[in-house]
């Protein structure tokens, strides 16, 4: 049984840069351009040519690296990479192997239970991407477009400390996070700046000693990494319980099937024949550089998290996922900011009405139709109790679809709350006097019919009387 066995996954995160130009060229690397029109002959592998270190993707790796509290090596080293491939022109990649720029790092993570756990980061290095081949519209060939090749890419690579798909996805999703904050990467998982090589053995639990792994290569969405996963966790279990072994090689994931499937045998490092690259010098890093870089890094999303639940009496919970990036937390401010009132209203409507909608239109925070201070009116209005909760739900749909402001819609549609005592102990009134055998009902020890008055009144007035009026009048009247 699946309980007998235990999960034992490392990722391999490719975060592309956010350089303006490649990590050894200067050709752009703006998303979108026609195929093989930003590389150059350095970039295609022509003879003679020589690589120029792009030093802005430096800063970045040590930004990384300072922020995960990691080691930033004075000294590294890059290496070339040697396989062959037809999207790969020079017929090796730059990389760097024995001496990486960064190592020993380490994130924490939230678990579905609410406990932390920390996860190792064996190291973080620089490199160069490959180029793309294209089989659509092509009917039998295969099309090799190099405009990606060379682009700046981060690898960050995490100790085997992950046990399930869900703490791959919640580490994945930290990493990603992080990258955004930083500003060192775009994250944008559809373009392939930021994708994932999932490593993943099984053993039986209590064991010591690591199983046979398989790699998942280049799986570029949450969902898809997370299913990825459990597929081959179980088909590791089912071929090991029936009498067979997990070979190490490399899989791909079909999303159509929702399976993995064999692609190659799984290299060794020696099989790439890595060797210092003769075109480029040894990397050194001032520790005046280091410290420079430190001086600028912003506020991290823990720090934030921290700060969010101290300032504003927030849960754990509820912190983490207003700083799930940059743009919802500085827009959760904004709205506390501009209401003056309750944080904890302004966090449940930006995590419940506003989340529900961005996700509804395909939108980020950062193209919301509604800005913070047209939500923060909205909230100022159940504050000072003009409409109730469910009324303003109706009024964000307004201002969602037509961007008109909150007050202009609950003037137009007579949505104001209706808060005069008199008024609604009138309709309580007229509510009793109309359902004679509830109340008999009620007075002879149903309690269980309150709801049911509640909702009689609240359809008489529109949903506009104030709920927490109703209640307090309502149970007055009926023990009179």
């Amino acid at each position: 049984m699946g309980s007998d066995w235990e999960t034992v996954i490392g990722l391999e995160i490719h975060a592309q840069l956010a350089t303006r130009s490649k990590i050894f060229s200067g050709s752009p690397t703006a998303y979108g351009a026609p195929p093989n029109t930003q590389a150059n002959l350095v970039d295609l592998g022509y003879p003679g040519v020589l690589p120029v270190l792009n030093a802005e993707a430096v800063r970045m790796a040590i930004k990384f690296g300072l922020a995960i509290g990691a080691r930033i090596a004075t000294h590294s080293v890059f290496a070339r990479k040697n396989y062959f491939y037809p999207d790969l022109p020079k017929g090796y990649q730059i990389s760097q192997y024995e001496l990486p720029i960064v190592a020993h790092g380490a994130l924490e993570i939230l678990l579905d239970d609410g406990a932390r756990k920390r996860v190792g980061i064996t190291r973080a290095h620089l490199e160069e991407d490959a180029g793309k081949s294209l089989h659509e519209g092509l009917a039998r060939w295969t099309g090799i477009d190099l405009n990606r090749a060379g682009t700046p890419l981060l690898e960050i690579v995490s100790e085997p400390d992950l046990r399930s798909a869900r703490e791959a996805i919640a580490y994945m999703k930290k990493v990603h996070t992080l990258v955004r904050y930083l500003e060192i990467c775009d994250g944008n998982m559809q373009e392939g700046s930021f994708r994932c090589d999932a490593n993943v053995s099984v053993r039986r639990r209590g064991a010591t000693q690591l199983g046979t792994r398989a790699e998942i290569k280049n799986v570029n969405s949450f969902r898809f990494v997370e299913r990825a996963i459990q597929y081959e966790v179980a088909r590791q279990i089912e071929l090991i319980e029936s009498g067979g072994k997990v070979v190490q090689e490399t899989r791909l994931y079909d999303p159509d099937r929702g399976e993995t499937r064999s692609m190659r045998t799984k290299e060794e490092a020696n099989d790439y024949r890595y060797f210092p690259d003769p075109d480029l010098l040894p990397l050194a890093v001032p520790r005046s550089l280091i410290e420079e870089v430190g001086r600028s890094l912003p506020e991290l999303p823990d720090q934030k998290a921290e700060r969010l639940a101290s300032q504003y009496g927030l849960t754990e919970y509820d912190a983490s996922v207003l700083t799930a990036s940059r743009e919802l937390a500085s827009y959760y401010e904004e709205v506390v900011r501009e209401t003056r009132g309750d944080p904890k209203l302004a966090a449940n409507w930006v995590m419940g009405e506003l989340a529900a909608a961005l996700n509804r239109d395909g939108l980020d925070i950062g193209r919301s139709r509604l800005p913070p201070a047209g939500l923060a009116r909205l909230l100022a209005r159940i504050a000072d109790a003009t409409i109730s909760g469910k009324i303003a739900k109706e009024v964000f749909e307004a201002m969602w679809a037509s961007g008109r402001d909150a007050d202009a819609i609950i003037a137009e549609r007579g949505l104001t709350q209706i808060t005069d005592t008199s008024a609604i102990e009138r309709v309580i009134e007229e509510v009793l006097a109309k359902n004679p055998g509830q109340l008999a009902e009620y007075r002879s020890g149903k309690d269980k019919l309150f709801g049911f008055f509640v909702g009689q009144v609240m359809k008489a007035t529109q949903g506009k009387a104030n709920p927490g009026q109703v209640n307090e009048l309502l149970r007055r009247k009926l023990s009179s």
